[in-house]
């Protein structure tokens, strides 16, 4: 009898399910979006079980849901008490040693506060002001970045030499009605502007830079009425980082005009002057709920570097991934990760890898509880049905929409779920929309 009733009650639980997958189906099907280019798996966190699958293993391009992932495994390798620290050494030979971390966070006037220290501490006529630059390589560009991406200031370049989020702010005024506009920067760099932008009745300023020719011409056409702040990132990163180097020395009223040669700390000899330090918990919250590309590649390198013990390059991250997912039991051999943010298009992962990954890391409260609700983030606008019941990365690139995460449903069951959307012939708005009603789905039915 029991045998029976076992039987009577997988039968109507497989109608059930059934009845659940026609409703997704159909959701789909009704949209303006192709549902061979929908990717889709969603799993009960607690008994692993799917309850929705649709080219789960088809490799598609993740955009930033990849943070996800990355932030996840440099958070396992670094731990949650790690530091990006920049900190100044004085040696017994009078040299001074900058040592850079990376920090995504640091600015110039972090940087003011490390020379101010120096002088308070009576140290005013350094020998050489060494740099140790060997926490990151020398790559400032992401594989597969898009070449004309590169006036996006979501998308800077990266470096040790981190410093103002690498972008430079421009300052347009207004002059005289159908006279050139004033162009300058707010802190001194080495660009040429070819001023074409004319003092007038509106505000509409265009920026162009043509690397092929010279990165440090930048073109700007257009109107001002009045003042206008336009940022693009710093094209040498090293550069403007020393620039404003000579700017602290200089505020400081410390006697030094030397270069400043790239020398690796020395193990012994030296002692600490003064460091700045920002947690990695405010790089993550910067990385999950804001979506930083920045904040995201410069822990991706960290980790990387944590994980050989030496320099961060993006060979480093890549098996610092390889062992993580190991360790957790994650398949990762049909997947491709080239960058810790999803920027590129090189990136390939598959819904039923990103839905495990999500069910692993799903016990790790800190982690989900930094995803951004609805009302916050890259969610600010978005998905605000779902109150408090839903945590989710988003991910956009040009025809490409994704997000997951974790939803509870009005039952109170918690889901993991990614959706990918790859498909160059629906708009973003409706790719968006999509995801929006799948989740109804799961919200209401199940």
């Amino acid at each position: 009898m029991k045998k029976i009733f076992s039987l009577i009650l997988g039968i109507i639980l497989s109608a059930q399910i059934a009845a659940f997958a026609s409703c997704f189906d159909k959701t789909i099907s009704k949209s303006n979006v192709n549902k061979s280019a929908v990717s889709v798996l969603i799993k009960d966190i607690n008994s692993g079980k799917v309850i929705y699958k649709l080219h789960e293993n088809q490799p598609k391009m993740p955009a930033s849901t990849l943070k996800l992932v990355t932030a996840g495994a440099a958070i396992d390798t670094l731990g949650y008490d790690y530091e990006f620290s920049t900190k100044l050494y004085k040696s017994t030979n009078n040299d001074l040693y900058l040592q850079l971390a990376g920090d995504p966070f640091f600015t110039s006037s972090n940087l003011n506060n490390l020379f101010k220290t120096a002088k308070e501490k009576n140290i005013v006529e350094p020998k050489t002001v060494y740099i140790d630059d060997y926490i990151f390589d020398s790559t400032i560009w992401g594989e597969g970045w898009q070449w004309d991406d590169d006036l996006n200031v979501h998308m800077p370049k990266f470096s040790s030499y981190n410093i103002d989020g690498n972008i430079l702010r421009i300052i347009i005024n207004p002059t005289q009605p159908g006279s050139p506009a004033e162009i300058k920067t707010a802190k001194f760099y080495p660009v040429t502007f070819m001023n074409l932008v004319t003092t007038g009745t509106s505000d509409n300023v265009w920026i162009k830079r043509n690397n092929n020719i010279s990165p440090d011409i930048i073109n700007l056409e257009g109107t001002v009425s009045k003042q206008m702040l336009r940022h693009i990132p710093i094209n040498n990163l090293k550069r403007y980082f020393k620039l404003r180097l000579d700017d602290a020395i200089r505020s400081a009223k410390i006697d030094y005009y030397g270069k400043y040669p790239q020398m690796k700390l020395p193990a012994s000899n030296v002692y600490l002057v003064d460091e700045t330090n920002h947690s990695i918990l405010k790089v993550i919250q910067a990385v999950l709920k804001d979506s930083n590309n920045l904040a995201a590649e410069s822990l991706f390198k960290a980790a990387g570097a944590k994980f050989v013990n030496n320099t961060g390059s993006l060979e480093h991250s890549q098996q610092m991934l390889n062992s993580y997912f190991n360790k957790i039991g994650i398949n990762n051999s049909e997947i491709r990760i080239v960058d810790g943010s999803g920027v590129s298009k090189n990136n390939l992962v598959t819904a039923e890898f990103m839905t495990n990954f999500l069910v692993k890391i799903g016990h790790d409260e800190l982690f989900v509880n930094t995803l951004p609700t609805p009302g916050e983030g890259t969610l600010k606008e978005r998905m605000l049905y779902f109150k408090d019941n839903l945590r989710a990365k988003t991910g956009t690139l040009s025809d490409v929409s994704a997000i997951a995460g974790y939803i509870t449903a009005r039952s109170g069951k918690k889901y993991a779920f990614d959706i990918m959307i790859n498909d160059p012939k629906s708009n973003s708005q409706e790719k968006k929309s999509l995801e929006e009603y799948i989740l109804r789905d799961i919200y209401s039915n199940y």
